[in-house]
């Protein structure tokens, strides 16, 4: 098993910082990589959805479903791929704490490629984590534009 583990700070407050990073319909404006999110069901506050990314670097499109359910009582959200793809399973959790510089958001994954998957965990692991840093930059640099518009 494979683990990333990443954490930023967003200066704004919680309930712009959860409901912007929840919305998964706005994905595409959110994530640099996600061309089209497609709601496929909702039962209760759980959503699955199928997810296709832009053109990769070899110009391959990637596409697949997930489960999501978010708790905001306890500022969480569990979620996991229905269609795994190379993965054995993808599963990941998102945390949100509120801080005196603002909301900490943390996303966790934890996965396992298949034995025929053209990378290994330690790719993945490479691969995820640079990307997840740079969405949670833009992510953090779209919430804090937003909020300081709304102040102006």
């Amino acid at each position: 098993m494979a683990a990333t583990d990443n954490t930023i700070v967003v200066q704004a407050p919680f309930e712009v910082v959860w409901s912007m990073t929840n919305d998964v319909e706005s994905w595409p404006t959110l994530f640099a990589e996600y061309a089209e999110v497609e709601v496929l069901r909702r039962e209760g506050d759980a959503i699955e959805f199928r997810l296709t990314t832009r053109p990769d670097a070899d110009g391959r499109v990637w596409s697949w479903v997930s489960r999501r359910t978010p708790d905001k009582a306890s500022r969480t959200v569990l979620a996991h791929r229905i269609e795994t793809g190379p993965f054995r399973f993808m599963h990941l959790k998102w945390t949100y704490c509120e801080t005196p510089d603002g909301v900490e958001m943390r996303w966790m994954q934890e996965f396992e490629v298949k034995d025929e998957a053209p990378f290994d965990d330690a790719a993945m692991v490479e691969r995820l984590d640079r990307n997840t840093r740079l969405n949670m930059t833009r992510i953090k640099q779209l919430i804090e534009e937003r909020v300081a518009k709304e102040t102006v």
